[in-house]
């Protein structure tokens, strides 16, 4: 048996030379790639973080040593080498930057990412010592982020406001635990100036209109417990305080007031806003003011005018309402009018009043001694006649009126809820119901009494909700 041996075809020069090309090309492409990545990996190998307080100083350790350092912005940070191996970083302004190093050929062989931050461990301090424990603070890009849960917007507010004494930009991310809404009730009073007067020469008058329906008739001049008004020298102000002071509710006074006349309501708003949040009201009107523009162009604004309320309420601890309240009254005035372009705008009588106070829910409290003084004289004559010398007094008369009111302003601030879904809320309409052909014809009423009662909806006062749970 022959062996037979394997067939070979020769490969040509120009192939192999082609193949061992190729071959290289591949090798190199290969490496190519591994070696470019090895100094890259290094470099990334490299970078590290620092956080530094501002105005405080740190030194960090580098892993290689190096030979120069370039600072990407130095008013955030100074830094100076200490060692071939170590920088001395100095917070100057809260930010970010970084520190690239080289060696001695000027290849980056590492990256300092820096930080400068403000004093958070000692605004965390501060923050706890003045009662707005809960409160998160942290950084970011230089702003102070401020997070977590408090008790209410009184501990938010003043964590915020001493954070803004570290740094301007401040973040303000916390949450009230509860938050709460609340009610105002107002009553804007108005009284002449004999109104303290007459309460004060005629006590029970007043007094026989009040009731405590657990001590029986309420006596005026006993709760009053001074008789010093009695001489009218007292304003109206002054005893709408010393009432409302020994525990009578506002509307039984102001009802009180209004059955003997010595008082009328201009408004009554009852508002509710979140606690923090501004709220307003104004009954009245605009009147329009033109205003001379450029290129001889007349514009119109609008000026309110009327009885206006601003208040922004904040909850504090333990169920203390902080009250920040802006009233006002205002009346156009005819006879101080400007002529302007043509019209005659009027200008207005102001009775405004700003004050911050703390009460609990369902206290009252008043502001009076808004005085306004109006005198009014005329004169009435027959023409030519009175004007002969001295036949002509007989032809003419004149009178003079002067009048003196007193604005007393009563609020009451209220803690509310509002109604569950599905509770019907209270109109006007449910306490009378459309009259019949028999109620209009034979019994004489344009409205009768509501069918049934219906259950109070709306905002539920939460003092009223406490009270009804302990009766259960």
């Amino acid at each position: 048996m022959k062996d037979v041996a394997p067939m070979t075809r020769p490969i040509p020069r120009s192939r192999a030379v082609c193949a061992l090309g190729l071959a290289a090309a591949l090798l190199a492409g290969a490496a190519g790639p591994a070696n470019a990545d090895e100094p890259r990996a290094a470099a990334l190998g490299q970078v590290s973080s620092a956080q530094v307080i501002q105005g405080k100083s740190k030194t960090v350790q580098l892993a290689r040593p190096f030979v120069d350092l370039v600072v990407g912005d130095p008013e955030v940070a100074d830094v100076m080498p200490l060692t071939d191996r170590s920088l001395y970083v100095l917070g100057k302004k809260a930010g970010t930057t970084n520190v690239s190093v080289y060696d001695g050929l000027k290849q980056l062989i590492g990256v300092v990412e820096v930080e400068v931050t403000y004093n958070t461990p000692r605004l965390t301090q501060d923050i706890d010592r003045l009662g707005s424990g809960g409160a998160r603070v942290s950084t970011a890009n230089g702003k102070t982020v401020l997070s977590g849960d408090v008790d209410d917007g009184v501990a938010a507010a003043r964590a915020v406001n001493l954070a803004r004494q570290y740094g301007p930009e401040v973040l303000n991310a916390m949450q009230v635990r509860s938050p709460q809404q609340v009610m105002l009730e107002v009553r804007f009073v108005e009284a002449s100036r004999s109104a303290g007067r007459d309460l004060g020469v005629n006590w029970q008058a007043v007094g026989n209109n009040f009731g405590n329906p657990a001590k029986g008739a309420w006596n005026f001049a006993a709760a009053s417990g001074t008789g010093a008004l009695a001489s009218g020298a007292a304003p109206f102000g002054a005893v709408i305080g010393r009432v409302l002071s020994s525990g009578v509710q506002a509307d039984v006074l102001v009802q009180a007031l209004e059955q003997r006349g010595l008082a009328r309501r201009l408004a009554e708003p009852n508002l509710i806003t979140m606690s923090g949040e501004k709220a307003s009201f104004l009954a009245g009107g605009e009147f329009p003011i033109p205003v001379q523009a450029d290129q001889g162009r007349v514009t119109v604004d609008y000026k309110k005018f009327g009885v206006g309320l601003t208040f922004t309420p904040t909850v504090l601890t333990n169920g203390v309402i902080n009250l920040r309240i802006e009233p006002e009254v205002s009346q156009l005035d005819l006879n101080n009018a400007v002529r302007t372009a043509g019209v005659a705008v009027p200008a207005l009588i102001v009775r405004r009043a700003s004050t911050v106070i703390e009460l609990r829910d369902g206290q009252s409290f008043a502001i009076a001694g808004l005085l306004q003084s109006v005198n009014e004289e005329t004169q009435q004559a027959l023409p030519w006649l009175a004007d002969v010398p001295v036949l002509g007094s007989l032809f003419r008369s004149a009178s003079f009126e002067k009048k003196e009111t007193d604005l007393a302003i009563i609020v009451t601030p209220h803690l509310v809820r509002p109604a569950r879904p599905g509770e019907r809320l209270r109109t006007p309409l449910d306490q009378t119901q459309a009259a019949n052909d028999v109620d209009r014809f034979l019994l004489g009423r344009t409205g009768a009494p509501a069918a049934r009662p219906v259950k109070a909806g709306g905002y539920i006062l939460e003092s009223k909700r406490a009270r009804d749970a302990v009766v259960q």
